[in-house]
Protein backbone atom coordinates (compact mmCIF):
# COMPACT_ATOMS: atom_id res chain seq x y z
CA UNK A 1 0.00 0.00 0.00
CA UNK A 2 2.92 2.33 0.93
CA UNK A 3 4.40 1.63 -2.65
CA UNK A 4 1.00 2.17 -4.17
CA UNK A 5 0.78 5.56 -2.45
CA UNK A 6 4.82 6.23 -3.41
CA UNK A 7 3.57 5.70 -7.12
CA UNK A 8 0.67 7.36 -6.91
CA UNK A 9 1.81 11.10 -5.42
CA UNK A 10 5.23 10.63 -7.52
CA UNK A 11 2.90 10.33 -10.46
CA UNK A 12 0.49 13.42 -9.44
CA UNK A 13 3.52 15.53 -9.08
CA UNK A 14 5.41 14.51 -12.06
CA UNK A 15 1.93 15.37 -13.64
CA UNK A 16 2.01 18.64 -12.09
CA UNK A 17 5.13 19.44 -13.15
CA UNK A 18 4.80 18.42 -16.45
CA UNK A 19 1.91 20.38 -16.63
CA UNK A 20 3.32 23.43 -14.76
CA UNK A 21 6.35 23.28 -17.66
CA UNK A 22 3.92 22.80 -20.25
CA UNK A 23 1.78 26.20 -18.90
CA UNK A 24 4.87 28.40 -18.90
CA UNK A 25 6.19 27.52 -22.36
CA UNK A 26 2.59 28.43 -23.68
CA UNK A 27 2.34 31.78 -22.29
CA UNK A 28 5.24 32.64 -22.73
CA UNK A 29 6.27 35.14 -25.23
CA UNK A 30 9.30 36.16 -27.08
CA UNK A 31 10.23 39.98 -27.37
CA UNK A 32 11.06 41.09 -31.00
CA UNK A 33 14.67 41.97 -31.35
CA UNK A 34 14.99 45.70 -33.12
CA UNK A 35 18.36 45.85 -35.44
CA UNK A 36 19.59 48.72 -33.50
CA UNK A 37 18.51 50.56 -30.02
CA UNK A 38 19.91 54.02 -31.04
CA UNK A 39 17.50 55.61 -30.86
CA UNK A 40 16.83 54.89 -27.14
CA UNK A 41 19.93 56.87 -26.57
CA UNK A 42 18.01 60.12 -27.80
CA UNK A 43 17.80 62.45 -24.85
CA UNK A 44 14.37 63.83 -23.96
CA UNK A 45 14.50 67.28 -23.47
CA UNK A 46 12.04 69.42 -21.71
CA UNK A 47 11.24 72.64 -23.05
CA UNK A 48 8.17 73.88 -20.68
CA UNK A 49 6.01 72.97 -18.40
CA UNK A 50 4.07 69.35 -19.63
CA UNK A 51 5.90 70.02 -23.06
CA UNK A 52 9.21 67.54 -23.93
CA UNK A 53 11.36 66.91 -27.30
CA UNK A 54 13.20 64.06 -28.31
CA UNK A 55 14.84 64.60 -32.19
CA UNK A 56 11.69 65.68 -34.26
CA UNK A 57 9.45 64.38 -31.92
CA UNK A 58 7.24 66.01 -29.19
CA UNK A 59 4.55 66.02 -26.90
CA UNK A 60 2.61 68.94 -25.19
CA UNK A 61 -0.43 69.32 -22.86
CA UNK A 62 -2.58 72.01 -24.53
CA UNK A 63 -4.60 74.34 -22.74
CA UNK A 64 -8.23 71.98 -22.96
CA UNK A 65 -5.74 69.37 -21.12
CA UNK A 66 -5.47 67.69 -24.01
CA UNK A 67 -1.89 66.00 -24.94
CA UNK A 68 -0.87 66.24 -28.24
CA UNK A 69 1.95 64.18 -29.46
CA UNK A 70 4.04 63.78 -32.87
CA UNK A 71 6.14 61.07 -33.33
CA UNK A 72 7.85 59.46 -36.30
CA UNK A 73 10.15 56.64 -37.77
CA UNK A 74 9.44 52.80 -38.07
CA UNK A 75 7.88 50.82 -36.14
CA UNK A 76 10.53 50.45 -33.38
CA UNK A 77 11.52 54.23 -33.56
CA UNK A 78 7.95 55.06 -33.46
CA UNK A 79 7.82 52.97 -30.47
CA UNK A 80 10.46 54.23 -28.04
CA UNK A 81 9.22 58.03 -28.85
CA UNK A 82 5.84 56.95 -27.76
CA UNK A 83 7.37 55.42 -24.87
CA UNK A 84 10.34 58.15 -23.75
CA UNK A 85 7.93 61.01 -24.17
CA UNK A 86 4.87 59.99 -23.05
CA UNK A 87 6.72 57.83 -20.22
CA UNK A 88 4.59 59.49 -17.11
CA UNK A 89 1.39 58.63 -18.72
CA UNK A 90 1.99 55.13 -19.89
CA UNK A 91 2.87 54.41 -15.92
CA UNK A 92 -0.07 56.59 -14.96
CA UNK A 93 -2.67 54.28 -16.99
CA UNK A 94 -0.91 50.94 -15.96
CA UNK A 95 -1.76 51.78 -12.40
CA UNK A 96 -5.01 53.53 -13.20
CA UNK A 97 -6.20 50.36 -14.85
CA UNK A 98 -4.44 47.84 -12.63
CA UNK A 99 -6.26 49.87 -9.83
CA UNK A 100 -9.97 49.46 -11.32
CA UNK A 101 -9.45 45.93 -12.29
CA UNK A 102 -8.44 45.66 -8.38
CA UNK A 103 -11.73 47.18 -7.44
CA UNK A 104 -13.65 45.24 -9.75
CA UNK A 105 -12.21 42.15 -8.95
CA UNK A 106 -10.84 43.09 -4.89
CA UNK A 107 -10.08 39.25 -3.86
CA UNK A 108 -7.07 38.72 -4.20
CA UNK A 109 -7.03 34.57 -5.14
CA UNK A 110 -9.35 35.45 -7.88
CA UNK A 111 -6.68 38.24 -9.02
CA UNK A 112 -4.12 35.55 -9.25
CA UNK A 113 -6.37 33.11 -10.84
CA UNK A 114 -7.00 35.86 -13.31
CA UNK A 115 -3.76 36.47 -14.15
CA UNK A 116 -3.36 32.99 -15.23
CA UNK A 117 -5.96 32.64 -16.98
CA UNK A 118 -5.68 35.53 -18.86
CA UNK A 119 -1.90 34.27 -19.88
CA UNK A 120 -3.72 31.33 -20.95
CA UNK A 121 -6.17 33.03 -22.81
CA UNK A 122 -3.94 35.37 -24.58
CA UNK A 123 -1.14 32.18 -25.02
CA UNK A 124 -0.98 32.94 -29.04
CA UNK A 125 -1.71 36.77 -29.29
CA UNK A 126 1.40 37.59 -30.66
CA UNK A 127 1.11 34.89 -33.43
CA UNK A 128 -1.79 37.15 -34.40
CA UNK A 129 -0.44 40.29 -34.32
CA UNK A 130 2.17 42.01 -37.78
CA UNK A 131 5.78 42.35 -36.45
CA UNK A 132 5.59 45.71 -37.38
CA UNK A 133 3.30 46.40 -34.28
CA UNK A 134 4.71 43.69 -31.82
CA UNK A 135 8.02 46.25 -32.70
CA UNK A 136 6.69 49.28 -32.28
CA UNK A 137 4.71 47.60 -28.88
CA UNK A 138 7.94 46.51 -27.85
CA UNK A 139 9.36 49.66 -28.03
CA UNK A 140 6.80 51.44 -25.70
CA UNK A 141 7.35 48.50 -23.19
CA UNK A 142 10.76 49.84 -22.91
CA UNK A 143 9.29 52.48 -20.89
CA UNK A 144 6.84 50.87 -18.66
CA UNK A 145 6.78 50.62 -15.14
CA UNK A 146 8.89 47.66 -13.56
CA UNK A 147 6.70 47.71 -10.45
CA UNK A 148 4.06 45.21 -12.15
CA UNK A 149 6.73 42.61 -13.13
CA UNK A 150 5.07 40.34 -11.17
CA UNK A 151 2.07 40.43 -13.78
CA UNK A 152 4.24 39.75 -16.48
CA UNK A 153 7.09 41.37 -18.07
CA UNK A 154 7.12 44.89 -19.51
CA UNK A 155 6.57 43.49 -23.03
CA UNK A 156 4.03 40.77 -21.75
CA UNK A 157 1.59 43.22 -20.20
CA UNK A 158 1.66 45.99 -22.72
CA UNK A 159 1.01 43.32 -25.77
CA UNK A 160 -1.74 41.84 -23.41
CA UNK A 161 -3.53 45.50 -23.02
CA UNK A 162 -3.54 45.83 -26.63
CA UNK A 163 -6.81 42.92 -26.14
CA UNK A 164 -8.22 44.54 -22.90
CA UNK A 165 -10.96 46.19 -25.15
CA UNK A 166 -11.38 42.86 -26.78
CA UNK A 167 -11.35 40.69 -23.56
CA UNK A 168 -13.70 43.14 -21.72
CA UNK A 169 -16.33 43.26 -24.77
CA UNK A 170 -16.42 39.43 -24.42
CA UNK A 171 -17.06 38.81 -20.72
CA UNK A 172 -18.70 41.91 -19.72
CA UNK A 173 -22.36 40.87 -19.10
CA UNK A 174 -22.30 38.28 -21.32
CA UNK A 175 -20.56 39.87 -24.06
CA UNK A 176 -21.30 43.25 -24.09
CA UNK A 177 -19.98 46.58 -22.97
CA UNK A 178 -22.20 49.72 -22.75
CA UNK A 179 -22.86 51.06 -25.82
CA UNK A 180 -20.70 53.20 -28.41
CA UNK A 181 -22.71 55.11 -30.63
CA UNK A 182 -21.26 57.04 -34.09
CA UNK A 183 -22.76 58.22 -37.52
CA UNK A 184 -21.92 59.42 -40.79
CA UNK A 185 -23.64 61.68 -43.20
CA UNK A 186 -23.25 63.24 -46.98
CA UNK A 187 -24.62 64.63 -49.64
CA UNK A 188 -27.46 66.04 -49.16
CA UNK A 189 -27.45 65.10 -45.65
CA UNK A 190 -24.59 67.37 -45.23
CA UNK A 191 -24.68 71.30 -45.63
CA UNK A 192 -21.56 71.07 -47.44
CA UNK A 193 -22.38 68.06 -49.10
CA UNK A 194 -18.94 66.52 -47.81
CA UNK A 195 -18.80 63.68 -44.93
CA UNK A 196 -19.09 64.03 -41.70
CA UNK A 197 -18.61 61.41 -39.13
CA UNK A 198 -19.37 61.47 -35.31
CA UNK A 199 -19.04 59.20 -32.84
CA UNK A 200 -18.92 58.73 -29.14
CA UNK A 201 -16.52 55.73 -27.71
CA UNK A 202 -18.11 54.89 -24.29
CA UNK A 203 -15.45 52.25 -23.63
CA UNK A 204 -15.39 52.66 -19.33
CA UNK A 205 -12.43 52.13 -17.48
CA UNK A 206 -12.96 54.59 -14.53
CA UNK A 207 -12.87 58.35 -14.44
CA UNK A 208 -9.03 58.10 -14.20
CA UNK A 209 -8.20 56.24 -17.30
CA UNK A 210 -9.95 59.05 -19.20
CA UNK A 211 -7.88 61.78 -17.12
CA UNK A 212 -5.20 61.55 -19.88
CA UNK A 213 -6.02 61.46 -23.48
CA UNK A 214 -3.55 61.36 -25.78
CA UNK A 215 -3.90 63.12 -29.79
CA UNK A 216 -1.10 61.57 -31.65
CA UNK A 217 0.14 62.29 -35.07
CA UNK A 218 1.88 59.61 -36.55
CA UNK A 219 4.49 59.92 -39.62
CA UNK A 220 5.37 55.60 -40.15
CA UNK A 221 8.30 54.89 -42.64
CA UNK A 222 5.44 52.93 -44.31
CA UNK A 223 1.99 53.79 -44.85
CA UNK A 224 0.00 56.56 -44.35
CA UNK A 225 0.20 59.41 -41.50
CA UNK A 226 -2.31 59.34 -39.66
CA UNK A 227 -3.52 60.34 -36.46
CA UNK A 228 -5.75 58.69 -33.31
CA UNK A 229 -7.13 59.04 -30.30
CA UNK A 230 -5.12 56.98 -27.88
CA UNK A 231 -3.63 57.06 -23.70
CA UNK A 232 -0.33 56.14 -22.85
CA UNK A 233 0.98 53.03 -23.99
CA UNK A 234 -1.50 52.43 -26.75
CA UNK A 235 -0.39 51.97 -30.12
CA UNK A 236 -4.07 50.60 -31.44
CA UNK A 237 -6.32 52.31 -32.86
CA UNK A 238 -10.24 53.04 -31.32
CA UNK A 239 -10.70 56.52 -33.33
CA UNK A 240 -8.73 57.79 -36.01
CA UNK A 241 -8.02 59.41 -39.37
CA UNK A 242 -5.06 59.31 -42.02
CA UNK A 243 -3.92 61.72 -45.14
CA UNK A 244 -6.14 59.84 -47.37
CA UNK A 245 -9.62 60.98 -45.46
CA UNK A 246 -10.13 58.13 -44.71
CA UNK A 247 -11.37 57.51 -41.04
CA UNK A 248 -12.21 54.44 -38.43
CA UNK A 249 -13.95 53.86 -35.62
CA UNK A 250 -15.04 51.02 -33.78
CA UNK A 251 -18.07 49.77 -32.24
CA UNK A 252 -18.40 46.52 -29.97
CA UNK A 253 -20.88 43.81 -31.43
CA UNK A 254 -22.19 40.51 -29.91
CA UNK A 255 -20.64 36.97 -30.42
CA UNK A 256 -20.20 33.58 -28.37
CA UNK A 257 -17.19 33.91 -25.55
CA UNK A 258 -13.75 32.88 -27.16
CA UNK A 259 -11.76 30.43 -25.97
CA UNK A 260 -8.62 32.63 -26.86
CA UNK A 261 -7.72 35.28 -28.24
CA UNK A 262 -6.78 36.40 -31.97
CA UNK A 263 -5.92 39.25 -33.29
CA UNK A 264 -6.63 42.37 -30.65
CA UNK A 265 -9.41 44.91 -32.52
CA UNK A 266 -7.65 47.69 -32.10
CA UNK A 267 -4.42 46.55 -34.18
CA UNK A 268 -6.57 45.97 -37.13
CA UNK A 269 -8.29 49.09 -37.40
CA UNK A 270 -4.27 50.59 -36.72
CA UNK A 271 -3.36 48.14 -40.14
CA UNK A 272 -6.63 49.52 -41.69
CA UNK A 273 -5.37 53.45 -40.74
CA UNK A 274 -2.03 53.23 -41.90
CA UNK A 275 -2.26 51.07 -45.21
CA UNK A 276 -5.87 51.64 -46.69
CA UNK A 277 -6.61 54.77 -48.65
CA UNK A 278 -10.50 54.03 -49.68
CA UNK A 279 -12.92 51.73 -48.64
CA UNK A 280 -11.91 48.26 -50.89
CA UNK A 281 -8.37 48.54 -49.24
CA UNK A 282 -10.05 48.65 -45.89
CA UNK A 283 -12.29 45.83 -47.07
CA UNK A 284 -9.26 43.52 -48.12
CA UNK A 285 -7.10 43.92 -44.52
CA UNK A 286 -10.16 43.34 -42.85
CA UNK A 287 -10.36 39.88 -44.56
CA UNK A 288 -7.39 38.68 -43.89
CA UNK A 289 -7.66 39.05 -40.08
CA UNK A 290 -8.56 36.70 -37.47
CA UNK A 291 -10.37 38.20 -34.68
CA UNK A 292 -12.09 36.47 -31.55
CA UNK A 293 -14.55 39.21 -30.67
CA UNK A 294 -17.61 40.63 -32.99
CA UNK A 295 -16.92 44.56 -34.04
CA UNK A 296 -18.25 47.13 -36.17
CA UNK A 297 -15.47 48.63 -38.16
CA UNK A 298 -16.52 52.09 -39.05
CA UNK A 299 -15.11 53.23 -42.60
CA UNK A 300 -15.76 56.66 -43.98
CA UNK A 301 -13.67 57.48 -47.16
CA UNK A 302 -13.20 60.34 -48.82
CA UNK A 303 -12.01 58.75 -52.01
CA UNK A 304 -15.09 57.38 -51.98
CA UNK A 305 -17.15 59.67 -50.68
CA UNK A 306 -19.23 57.67 -47.84
CA UNK A 307 -19.01 55.22 -45.44
CA UNK A 308 -19.53 51.58 -44.83
CA UNK A 309 -19.71 49.33 -41.67
CA UNK A 310 -17.25 46.30 -41.62
CA UNK A 311 -18.98 43.73 -39.54
CA UNK A 312 -16.41 41.30 -38.61
CA UNK A 313 -16.93 38.21 -36.26
CA UNK A 314 -14.45 35.02 -35.26
CA UNK A 315 -16.36 33.56 -37.86
CA UNK A 316 -17.77 35.27 -40.90
CA UNK A 317 -17.34 39.15 -41.89
CA UNK A 318 -19.88 40.82 -43.62
CA UNK A 319 -20.30 44.59 -45.28
CA UNK A 320 -23.32 47.17 -44.73
CA UNK A 321 -23.23 49.36 -47.82
CA UNK A 322 -25.38 52.63 -47.53
CA UNK A 323 -28.24 52.58 -49.59
CA UNK A 324 -28.84 56.61 -48.25
CA UNK A 325 -26.85 59.45 -47.91
CA UNK A 326 -26.32 58.42 -44.18
CA UNK A 327 -24.49 55.38 -41.89
CA UNK A 328 -25.79 54.72 -38.43
CA UNK A 329 -23.89 52.27 -35.89
CA UNK A 330 -24.69 51.47 -32.65
CA UNK A 331 -23.90 47.52 -31.37
CA UNK A 332 -25.72 45.44 -33.74
CA UNK A 333 -24.75 44.05 -36.93
CA UNK A 334 -27.12 45.32 -39.96
CA UNK A 335 -25.35 43.36 -43.25
CA UNK A 336 -27.82 40.40 -44.97
CA UNK A 337 -25.11 38.21 -43.73
CA UNK A 338 -26.22 39.09 -39.92
CA UNK A 339 -30.05 39.87 -40.60
CA UNK A 340 -30.61 36.24 -39.26
CA UNK A 341 -27.89 35.38 -36.90
CA UNK A 342 -29.45 34.44 -33.69
CA UNK A 343 -26.95 36.30 -31.41
CA UNK A 344 -27.43 39.74 -33.26
CA UNK A 345 -31.11 39.55 -33.52
CA UNK A 346 -31.55 38.74 -29.88
CA UNK A 347 -28.87 41.58 -28.84
CA UNK A 348 -30.69 43.81 -31.35
CA UNK A 349 -33.86 43.04 -29.15
CA UNK A 350 -32.52 42.91 -26.07
CA UNK A 351 -29.54 45.68 -25.51
CA UNK A 352 -30.00 49.32 -25.92
CA UNK A 353 -28.55 49.05 -29.49
CA UNK A 354 -31.80 48.90 -31.11
CA UNK A 355 -32.90 51.79 -29.65
CA UNK A 356 -29.88 54.16 -30.08
CA UNK A 357 -30.18 53.26 -33.33
CA UNK A 358 -33.52 54.59 -33.33
CA UNK A 359 -32.32 58.14 -31.60
CA UNK A 360 -29.64 58.63 -34.22
CA UNK A 361 -32.06 58.16 -36.60
CA UNK A 362 -34.71 60.50 -35.26
CA UNK A 363 -32.41 63.66 -34.35
CA UNK A 364 -30.73 63.00 -37.76
CA UNK A 365 -33.97 64.21 -39.30
CA UNK A 366 -34.72 66.70 -37.07
CA UNK A 367 -31.18 68.56 -36.94
CA UNK A 368 -30.28 67.65 -40.63
CA UNK A 369 -28.20 68.59 -42.94
CA UNK A 370 -25.44 68.83 -40.80
CA UNK A 371 -22.04 70.38 -39.80
CA UNK A 372 -19.44 69.81 -37.31
CA UNK A 373 -21.72 71.91 -34.41
CA UNK A 374 -25.25 69.60 -34.95
CA UNK A 375 -23.15 67.07 -34.95
CA UNK A 376 -21.40 67.63 -31.45
CA UNK A 377 -25.22 68.13 -30.81
CA UNK A 378 -25.98 65.14 -31.42
CA UNK A 379 -23.18 63.22 -30.01
CA UNK A 380 -24.04 65.31 -26.71
CA UNK A 381 -27.56 64.48 -26.70
CA UNK A 382 -28.80 62.99 -22.77
CA UNK A 383 -32.72 62.59 -23.80
CA UNK A 384 -34.15 59.31 -25.36
CA UNK A 385 -36.37 58.40 -27.89
CA UNK A 386 -39.23 61.47 -29.02
CA UNK A 387 -37.29 63.52 -26.32
CA UNK A 388 -37.87 61.56 -22.89
CA UNK A 389 -36.10 61.84 -19.61
CA UNK A 390 -34.54 58.81 -19.52
CA UNK A 391 -32.21 59.95 -16.70
CA UNK A 392 -28.69 60.99 -16.38
CA UNK A 393 -26.34 58.17 -17.28
CA UNK A 394 -28.77 56.09 -18.99
CA UNK A 395 -27.26 53.00 -21.66
CA UNK A 396 -30.59 54.51 -23.59
CA UNK A 397 -28.96 58.09 -24.16
CA UNK A 398 -26.39 58.98 -26.75
CA UNK A 399 -24.78 60.60 -24.48
CA UNK A 400 -24.21 58.37 -21.13
CA UNK A 401 -21.88 60.72 -19.46
CA UNK A 402 -19.12 58.33 -19.56
CA UNK A 403 -17.80 58.39 -22.79
CA UNK A 404 -13.34 58.26 -22.73
CA UNK A 405 -13.57 60.49 -26.03
CA UNK A 406 -16.01 61.58 -28.22
CA UNK A 407 -15.06 62.47 -31.85
CA UNK A 408 -16.08 64.41 -35.02
CA UNK A 409 -14.37 63.93 -37.83
CA UNK A 410 -14.56 65.74 -41.95
CA UNK A 411 -12.15 63.49 -44.26
CA UNK A 412 -12.06 65.34 -47.27
CA UNK A 413 -10.94 68.82 -45.16
CA UNK A 414 -8.48 66.28 -43.12
CA UNK A 415 -10.01 68.37 -40.08
CA UNK A 416 -11.07 66.41 -37.12
CA UNK A 417 -12.83 67.61 -33.60
CA UNK A 418 -12.03 65.56 -30.52
CA UNK A 419 -14.18 66.16 -27.20
CA UNK A 420 -12.00 67.60 -23.40
CA UNK A 421 -13.16 66.81 -20.46
CA UNK A 422 -15.58 65.88 -19.01
CA UNK A 423 -16.48 63.46 -21.52
CA UNK A 424 -17.86 65.24 -24.71
CA UNK A 425 -19.38 67.97 -23.05
CA UNK A 426 -16.06 70.06 -23.04
CA UNK A 427 -15.07 71.67 -25.99
CA UNK A 428 -14.13 69.69 -29.30
CA UNK A 429 -10.83 70.96 -30.16
CA UNK A 430 -9.89 71.11 -34.15
CA UNK A 431 -7.01 70.19 -35.74
CA UNK A 432 -6.17 70.30 -39.24
CA UNK A 433 -3.88 67.62 -40.54
CA UNK A 434 -2.70 69.42 -43.51
CA UNK A 435 -0.85 71.48 -40.90
CA UNK A 436 0.90 68.48 -38.60
CA UNK A 437 1.86 67.15 -41.52
CA UNK A 438 2.84 69.72 -43.47
CA UNK A 439 5.90 69.92 -45.48
CA UNK A 440 7.40 71.99 -43.44
CA UNK A 441 7.38 70.03 -39.67
CA UNK A 442 4.97 71.90 -37.65
CA UNK A 443 7.22 73.62 -34.51
CA UNK A 444 4.88 73.25 -31.31
CA UNK A 445 7.38 75.57 -29.69
CA UNK A 446 6.42 78.28 -31.99
CA UNK A 447 2.17 78.17 -31.61
CA UNK A 448 -0.62 75.60 -31.12
CA UNK A 449 -1.09 72.40 -33.49
CA UNK A 450 -4.99 73.16 -32.85
CA UNK A 451 -6.89 75.40 -34.77
CA UNK A 452 -8.11 77.86 -31.67
CA UNK A 453 -11.44 79.49 -34.14
CA UNK A 454 -12.38 76.63 -34.98
CA UNK A 455 -13.28 75.07 -31.38
CA UNK A 456 -16.63 74.32 -30.87
CA UNK A 457 -17.77 75.65 -27.13
CA UNK A 458 -18.17 73.49 -24.27
CA UNK A 459 -21.95 72.01 -23.24
CA UNK A 460 -23.40 74.84 -21.43
CA UNK A 461 -24.95 71.88 -19.52
CA UNK A 462 -22.09 72.11 -17.72
CA UNK A 463 -23.25 75.29 -15.84
CA UNK A 464 -26.53 73.88 -14.89
CA UNK A 465 -27.44 72.37 -11.78
CA UNK A 466 -28.74 69.42 -13.20
CA UNK A 467 -24.52 68.69 -13.64
CA UNK A 468 -24.02 69.44 -10.49
CA UNK A 469 -26.65 67.04 -9.24
CA UNK A 470 -25.15 64.47 -11.34
CA UNK A 471 -21.77 64.92 -10.26
CA UNK A 472 -23.13 64.39 -6.66
CA UNK A 473 -24.89 61.58 -7.84
CA UNK A 474 -21.73 59.56 -8.84
CA UNK A 475 -20.72 59.91 -6.19
CA UNK A 476 -22.78 58.75 -3.84
CA UNK A 477 -23.51 55.66 -6.26
CA UNK A 478 -19.85 54.62 -5.69
CA UNK A 479 -19.87 54.47 -1.94
CA UNK A 480 -23.60 52.70 -2.45
CA UNK A 481 -22.01 49.99 -4.68
CA UNK A 482 -19.11 49.10 -2.02
CA UNK A 483 -21.07 49.32 0.76
CA UNK A 484 -23.56 46.67 -1.17
CA UNK A 485 -20.15 44.70 -2.21
CA UNK A 486 -19.20 44.60 0.81
CA UNK A 487 -16.63 47.13 1.14
CA UNK A 488 -16.33 51.32 1.68
CA UNK A 489 -18.07 53.48 4.58
CA UNK A 490 -21.41 51.60 6.43
CA UNK A 491 -23.52 51.41 6.87
CA UNK A 492 -25.51 53.63 4.19
CA UNK A 493 -28.54 55.02 5.59
CA UNK A 494 -32.57 55.68 4.11
CA UNK A 495 -31.55 59.27 3.24
CA UNK A 496 -28.40 57.96 1.71
CA UNK A 497 -30.61 56.24 -0.49
CA UNK A 498 -33.48 58.24 -1.17
CA UNK A 499 -30.71 61.36 -2.09
CA UNK A 500 -29.71 59.06 -5.17
CA UNK A 501 -33.66 58.96 -6.15
CA UNK A 502 -34.22 62.92 -6.19
CA UNK A 503 -30.74 63.51 -7.52
CA UNK A 504 -31.36 61.28 -10.62
CA UNK A 505 -35.45 60.57 -10.89
CA UNK A 506 -36.02 59.54 -13.96
CA UNK A 507 -32.77 56.88 -13.85
CA UNK A 508 -33.96 53.33 -13.57
CA UNK A 509 -30.72 52.43 -12.14
CA UNK A 510 -30.92 55.16 -9.25
CA UNK A 511 -34.47 53.22 -7.94
CA UNK A 512 -32.52 49.82 -8.11
CA UNK A 513 -29.79 50.55 -6.32
CA UNK A 514 -31.97 52.07 -3.71
CA UNK A 515 -34.25 49.00 -3.44
CA UNK A 516 -31.14 46.69 -2.78
CA UNK A 517 -30.11 49.13 -0.41
CA UNK A 518 -33.33 48.65 1.58
CA UNK A 519 -33.13 45.32 1.16
CA UNK A 520 -29.75 45.22 2.29
CA UNK A 521 -31.33 47.63 5.53
CA UNK A 522 -34.10 44.75 5.85
CA UNK A 523 -36.89 47.59 5.20
CA UNK A 524 -38.45 45.45 2.65
CA UNK A 525 -41.84 47.60 1.87
CA UNK A 526 -39.07 50.48 0.91
CA UNK A 527 -37.51 48.32 -1.61
CA UNK A 528 -40.41 46.83 -3.27
CA UNK A 529 -41.91 50.47 -3.45
CA UNK A 530 -38.11 51.63 -5.42
CA UNK A 531 -37.92 48.62 -7.67
CA UNK A 532 -41.71 49.07 -8.88
CA UNK A 533 -40.49 52.56 -9.72
CA UNK A 534 -37.61 51.27 -11.50
CA UNK A 535 -39.75 49.14 -13.96
CA UNK A 536 -42.44 51.94 -14.61
CA UNK A 537 -38.94 53.95 -16.24
CA UNK A 538 -37.19 53.44 -19.63
CA UNK A 539 -34.67 50.29 -18.59
CA UNK A 540 -32.01 49.70 -20.61
CA UNK A 541 -31.71 46.24 -21.36
CA UNK A 542 -33.93 43.58 -21.60
CA UNK A 543 -31.68 41.43 -19.12
CA UNK A 544 -31.86 44.36 -15.96
CA UNK A 545 -35.57 44.11 -16.54
CA UNK A 546 -36.06 40.71 -15.66
CA UNK A 547 -33.39 41.17 -12.75
CA UNK A 548 -35.85 44.12 -11.81
CA UNK A 549 -38.87 41.90 -11.79
CA UNK A 550 -36.97 38.54 -10.10
CA UNK A 551 -35.64 40.61 -7.33
CA UNK A 552 -39.03 42.22 -7.11
CA UNK A 553 -40.56 38.92 -6.96
CA UNK A 554 -38.45 37.81 -4.01
CA UNK A 555 -39.71 40.29 -1.97
CA UNK A 556 -43.08 39.82 -2.69
CA UNK A 557 -42.77 36.31 -2.14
Amino acid sequence: MKKKLLYLSSGVLIFILTFAVYFVFRVSIDEPQPKSLTTMDLPREKLGEDFYKCGDNWIKKNQFGLWEMYIEGDAFERGVMHGKLAQELVEKQEVHFIGQIKKIVPNESYLKFLKYFIAWFNRDLDKNIKDEYKMEIYGVSRYASPEYQFIGSNYQRILNYHAAHDIGHALQDKNMVVGCTSFSVWDEASQDSSLIVGRNFDFFVGDDFAEDKIIAFVDPTEGHQMMMVTWGGMTGVVSGMNMEGLTVTINAGKSDIPTKSATPISVLSREILQYASNIEEAIAIAEKSHVFVAEAIMVSSAKDGKTVIIEKSPTKMGVKYPDESRVVCSNHFQSELYSKDSINVINQQESSSGYRYQRVIELLDEKGPLDQNTAAEILRNRLGVDDQEVGMGNELALNQLLAHHSIIFKPEQRKVWVSSSPWQLGSYVCYDLNKVFAEEKFDPAKGNVFEDSLTISEDSFLKEKGYQDFMTFRQIKNRVTWWNMGFGEGPVTGATLDSLVALNPNYYHAHVMAGNGYKELGQKEKAVECLQAALKLPIATEGERRAIQESLAELTE
